[in-house]
């Protein structure tokens, strides 16, 4: 019995009673999909415009120059307008009458940032593609020290750029270094993945961690049994050790202990009268005088 007095079956039959069979939802249908935006389903054009603009350095003013045409040809299919202006340093986009996809004007201001951050043209332009994002993590306010800030952002490299590789292929994202940021492309999940694994890194955690954890999970994503059940026996667990390095003592040799002060430091005159010098000084005065 609930606590209204009615029995639990009476209740389960009030809930259900709005809702009807849905013969079209079929078990074959992914309702996370993603469908595509076509222009037939824009009825009417935008009726303002929206634009976005973004800086960029001046060693980047020959390639954008160079490139900027194919920036042009490619953005005209989703009717996005695009202007270089090397007076001022600046990339703008803007939506036209031409324009049928309301994301597009989004994924374009991703597309000039990255442009802005040293990502070359050809990656660049697939954040136009559905399902690709992107991601500029801000790594230079996380350390102060110049020298340790180097050291933890060349460990993303690693050795020949093997671990780059590895945290690419693991998250299926791009990612380029440069400066003070890191710029990421890919998937949602893997951009998330890939945003830990810097930020750990820039905190003193080597990203050799994150990698064994990501191979382990690929591995136990194959096997259908484990999908319901909790992965964390297999994930290693590192525990975090503040080891002291030993500093060299010099050891000092011990004075011996004597009940008696010291005595107490002669004066000039004093040693002076004991050095007899301080009569002879009195008889010279003596003598210049008379």
């Amino acid at each position: 019995m609930s606590e209204t007095g009615q029995p639990e079956v009476q209740q389960q039959r009030n809930n259900k009673r709005f809702r009807k069979d849905k013969p079209w939802d079929t078990d074959d249908i992914d309702h996370w999909k993603v469908e595509e935006f076509k222009p037939e389903y824009m009825e009417k054009p935008f009726t303002e415009e929206s634009s976005f603009a973004t800086l960029f350095p001046k060693y980047r003013e020959a390639y954008l120059k160079e490139c900027w045409p194919l920036v042009t040809k490619a953005l005209e299919k989703w009717g996005i307008a695009c202007v270089l202006d090397l007076v001022e340093g600046s990339m703008t986009v803007k939506t036209t009458r031409k324009s049928w996809d309301p994301y597009s004007i989004l994924k374009a201001r991703d597309l000039i940032k990255l442009l802005a951050r040293s990502v070359p043209f050809p990656q660049a332009i697939k954040i136009m593609d559905d399902g690709v994002a992107c991601d500029i993590i801000k790594i230079g306010n996380i350390t102060r020290n110049k020298e340790r800030f180097v050291k933890r952002r060349q460990r993303l490299i690693g050795p020949n750029g093997s671990t780059l590789k590895a945290i690419e292929l693991l998250t299926k994202c791009y990612m380029m270094i440069q400066g003070n940021t890191v710029s990421a492309m890919g998937p949602y999940k893997g951009l998330k993945d890939l945003r830990r694994i810097v930020l750990d890194c820039m905190k003193n955690i080597h990203p050799i961690y994150h990698i064994k954890e990501l191979m382990i999970k690929r591995e136990l994503a194959k096997d259908p049994k484990l999908a319901t059940e909790s992965w964390d026996r297999f994930l290693p667990k590192f525990k975090k050790k503040n080891i002291k390095s030993k500093k060299k003592v010099i050891e000092k040799p011990k004075k011996e202990y004597t009940p008696f002060p010291p005595a107490p430091v002669k004066s000039k005159v004093d040693l002076q009268l004991e050095s007899g010098e301080y009569f002879m000084n009195k008889q010279k005065k003596k003598q210049e005088k008379s």
